[in-house]
C-alpha cells in the first residue's frame, strides 16, 4: 500500500474515532437551555421524562394518524381536564365516545425572533373512525398557546 494511501487511511480512522467525543461535547453545550425533568402522570403514576423549554407551554400536542394522512393538534390543559385526562388515550376515548372533537391544528412557523416554533394554524373538526390513532407529539420547539 502506498504511503499516501496509508496516511489518509490512518487520518480518516483518527477522525472517525474522535467524532463521537466532539459531537458529544457539542450536544452537551447545546442542551444548556433544555433541562430534563421527571414527572408523574396523574392517571397512571408512571414516570415520564419531559424537556423544560425556555417558554412554559400550557398546550399539549398530539399527532392524529389516519389511513389517508396525519395532522398535529394542540389541546390546552383546561381542554384536556374537561376530557378527563392529559394523555393520548384520553383524547382517543373522548373522540370515540363523542364521535367528534374540535381542536386547533398546529404547524411549524418562524416566530418574530426568527426561531422556529409550533403555532396554531386553524381550527379543525375530527370525526371518529376505526382506523384513527392518537399519539403524543414531542417537539423540541417552543409551543404557542391557542388561547
Amino acid at each position: 500500500m502506498p504511503d499516501i494511501v496509508r496516511r489518509r487511511l490512518v487520518a480518516g480512522l483518527a477522525a472517525a474515532a474522535t467524532a463521537p467525543v466532539i459531537a458529544g461535547s457539542a450536544a452537551a453545550q447545546s442542551t444548556t437551555d433544555i433541562r430534563a425533568t421527571e414527572t408523574r402522570t396523574p392517571d397512571s403514576g408512571t414516570l415520564h421524562a419531559q424537556a423544560k423549554l425556555p417558554e412554559t407551554s400550557m398546550t399539549t400536542l398530539f399527532k392524529i394518524v389516519t389511513v389517508k394522512d396525519e395532522i398535529v393538534i394542540g389541546l390546552s390543559d383546561a381542554e384536556l381536564d374537561a376530557l378527563g385526562g392529559r394523555d393520548a388515550g384520553t383524547v382517543a376515548r373522548a373522540l370515540k365516545t363523542r364521535g367528534e372533537l374540535t381542536a386547533w391544528q398546529y404547524a411549524v412557523r418562524k416566530a418574530a425572533t426568527g426561531e422556529l416554533e409550533q403555532a396554531p394554524r386553524q381550527k379543525v373538526g375530527l370525526l371518529a373512525h376505526e382506523s384513527l390513532r392518537v399519539e403524543p407529539y414531542p417537539t423540541p420547539l417552543a409551543v404557542r398557546s391557542h388561547d
